[in-house]
């Protein structure tokens, strides 16, 4: 049995109200939640900055479920990391730059969300020039770097907004939970 957390690191504008990232995000939950101990942080709701650190010390697994807007995390996400990544408690200073992270017992998946579709990846003469999903987010993958922790396979869900596919993604998730946890 292992701790999870999961951060809904939605920001909710206009026209983008958040449903499909609450959505994987309690899809994440029912299916964690049978065989692990689950805690959440929904950031659009608030949170107290000592709170989400002793989360981040008692997880085992960190899940952060996430759009992408402009190619990064939502500004409240950044914000977040901002004020959550304590020096001391989440790194310290090394000899050598970024060997000081303190959470290195841990583990880390970013479950994201696109509107680029996915023959936008992996193919030279696509928007992304043939980097792959993990090429595209590897800032956000430093970040964790960082901090000690080491990656789990991402999950995407690519054209959300000209082509959600809500059933085709729930399951897709179910299958990537069940073959990177080991279920």
């Amino acid at each position: 049995m292992k701790n999870i957390l999961i951060i809904n690191g939605h920001q909710k504008y206009s026209s983008a109200e958040g449903n499909l990232n609450q959505t994987l995000m309690n899809k994440m939950v029912s299916f964690l939640e049978e065989k692990n101990n689950v805690k959440t942080t929904i950031i659009q709701n608030g949170y107290k900055i000592e709170e989400e650190q002793q989360k981040f010390i008692w997880a085992d697994i960190v899940i952060y479920q996430t759009p992408i807007y402009w190619f990064s995390v939502p500004g409240l996400l950044k914000t977040y990391m901002d004020e959550v990544y304590a020096y001391g408690l989440f790194f310290r200073g090394a000899d050598e730059y970024g060997k000081g992270g303190l959470l290195t017992e841990k583990k880390y998946m970013f479950s994201l969300t696109w509107n680029a579709p996915e023959k936008a990846f992996n193919n030279p003469s696509e928007f992304f020039e043939g980097n792959t999903l993990e090429d595209a987010i590897m800032h956000l993958h430093l970040i964790q770097k960082f901090l000690g922790m080491k990656p789990l396979k991402s999950f995407s869900c690519y054209d959300v907004v000209k082509n959600p596919k809500i059933e085709k993604f729930l399951s897709e998730l179910d299958l990537h939970l069940q073959e990177i946890l080991n279920f």
